[in-house]
């Protein structure tokens, strides 16, 4: 089963394309030529027969030496399969757009890092008749960026910091100066980026230190998780004999704040969202529900997928 930590880690590349050529000029010192353009292409590579393969994430860039297309993988644990699937998908994706795959591997983990760096070779031993040699991404190389003002330089950077150096010792710094600069942004991707790290932080202290900075920060109020952890320290301290009617309204605001960034997190993704969907998104009560619905829209293939959960007509 595909992990929230999985998604963020590649899904942050479809909110900030940019980030994955800067990742390659400046992490890993690989010449890619200056980006002009960006496309989001179509995950699915299944041709009409065989079985079902899907890449992480796709995406076409335009530069004045061509284009390419980047290959992102997101990478929990070795996987012996994949030095298979590797090979498969950018041959069948030169074939298909006739320009250059470039396979980029992300990891959290040095010893999967160090495994997916391998070369993979096919053929006779010596003289193989092909090598893929997959890029990656992982805590060894990408900068660790606990300084506010380096964060604030490169938001999109100091997010991919926070989700691969997230188990490390000087966490409580990266996540401090990683909220400092999400100030610095518009609040829809400071929201996105909020739920991609929260997502990705598996360590329980890195996740206690995080929640706490959510509920300190006023500014991401409309984000789901910020709202959640402030609201348990409400419970807390909420004071007996509350007015029925300020509740009552603070509870519907509530309902639209979580209503509103579902849609706007499916939105940003790129995914129609139908008529159907946003009146039952907008029309629901239930807090809880929409807390479910605001994570599913982080990693649904299509709008209908918040509602996975229910029997669908045979």
């Amino acid at each position: 089963m595909v992990s929230s930590s999985h998604e963020a880690l590649h899904r942050i590349f479809q909110k900030d394309p940019a980030l994955l050529t800067r990742a390659l000029q400046q992490v890993l010192n690989v010449p890619f030529p200056e980006p002009r353009e960006f496309a989001a292409m179509n995950v699915d590579l299944t041709e009409v027969e065989p079985v079902e393969r899907r890449v992480d994430t796709l995406v076409r860039v335009e530069t004045d030496q061509g284009e390419y297309l980047l290959v992102v993988e997101s990478q929990g644990r070795k996987d012996e399969a994949k030095r298979g699937s590797w090979p498969y998908y950018l041959s069948y994706l030169y074939e298909k757009y006739g320009c250059e795959p470039v396979l980029i591997v992300i990891t959290q983990n040095s010893v999967t890092a160090a495994w997916a760096a391998e070369p993979i070779h096919r053929g006779l031993p010596g003289r193989p008749s092909m090598t893929v040699r997959p890029l990656v991404l992982g805590p060894d190389n990408v900068p660790l960026i606990a300084d506010a003002r380096e964060a604030e330089r490169d938001v999109p950077l100091a997010v991919l910091s926070a989700m691969t150096h997230g188990k490390g010792p000087r966490v409580a710094a990266i996540l401090e100066s990683l909220v400092a600069a999400l100030r610095t942004i518009d609040a829809e991707s400071a929201a996105a980026f909020v739920q991609f790290v929260d997502s990705c932080l598996d360590d329980p202290r890195a996740k206690e230190i995080w929640r706490d900075l959510m509920a300190a920060v006023q500014y991401f109020w409309r984000h789901p998780l910020a709202e959640q952890v402030r609201e348990e320290g409400r419970e807390e301290g909420r004071e007996e004999g509350r007015e029925e009617g300020r509740e009552e309204g603070r509870e519907q605001g509530r309902l639209e704040d979580r209503a509103e960034m579902t849609l706007r997190i499916l939105e940003w993704r790129g995914i129609p969202v139908p008529d159907f969907v946003r009146e039952r998104v907008q029309g629901c009560t239930d807090l809880q529900q929409l807390e479910v619905w605001a994570q599913r829209a982080v990693h649904a293939a299509d709008a209908v997928e918040l509602f996975s959960d229910e029997r669908r007509p045979h």
